[in-house]
């Protein structure tokens, strides 16, 4: 059966990765799998920024850069940091995800309701932050450093993203949450590729 555009299925590892160590095999299918959701979140982003009209998609558009309760974009200081501390970082922000994703789903089938690709991608996309979420979970539980520690309660970060007043501030936040996923997968991914052998020291 092919697969179909835009399928949660992670590229099939290849049979030589059965003989890797358990440990480094595991990071590598968490790598891939974490390559694969950036570059559809490249499109899932797009594709929103197509559907939201003008001036979404001018060029000289620039819009305000307003708060995400309850997630934050990766700061500089990010790179500083040992890798497991960057990939519990990873974790909490992907876990945040999911419930902003599915608030800006929930706002998008009121304002673009004839746009169902556009909402099975969202729907998509919070599917896939809480799967690569539970990977990189399993990765730093192989290492040791599995993090114990409180999250963040995630249904405030839903309920302020759903209560945006008015139809623009509602397609901004949109946008910036659709922003943050892609960013925080492509944080994900280089932080994952410096735990690979021949990766970045």
């Amino acid at each position: 059966m092919s697969r179909r555009e835009g399928s949660l299925e992670a590229p099939q590892a290849d049979s030589s990765v059965s003989l890797l160590p358990p440990l480094e095999a595991k990071i590598r299918q968490t790598h891939s799998l974490a390559h694969f959701l950036t570059k559809y979140a490249e499109q899932l982003l797009q594709e929103y920024v197509q559907l939201q009209g003008d001036p979404f998609g001018l060029p000289s558009f620039s819009p305000p850069r307003l708060p995400v309760a309850g997630l934050s974009a990766p700061a500089p200081s990010h790179a500083g940091l040992p890798v497991h501390e960057r990939l519990r970082l990873d974790a909490a922000a992907l876990d945040a995800l999911p419930p902003l994703l599915e608030a800006v789903r929930r706002r998008q089938a009121e304002l673009n309701p004839r746009a169902p690709r556009l909402l099975r991608r969202l729907e998509d996309a919070a599917r896939q932050a809480r799967a690569l979420g539970a990977a990189v979970e399993a990765v730093l539980a192989a290492l040791g450093a599995a993090n114990r520690g409180p999250r963040a309660e995630p249904p405030a970060a839903a309920a302020a993203a759903s209560a945006a007043s008015g139809v623009f501030p509602a397609k901004v936040l949109g946008l910036r949450v659709c922003g943050l996923y892609r960013e925080w997968l492509s944080r994900t991914e280089g932080d994952l590729g410096q735990l690979l052998p021949g990766g970045p020291a």
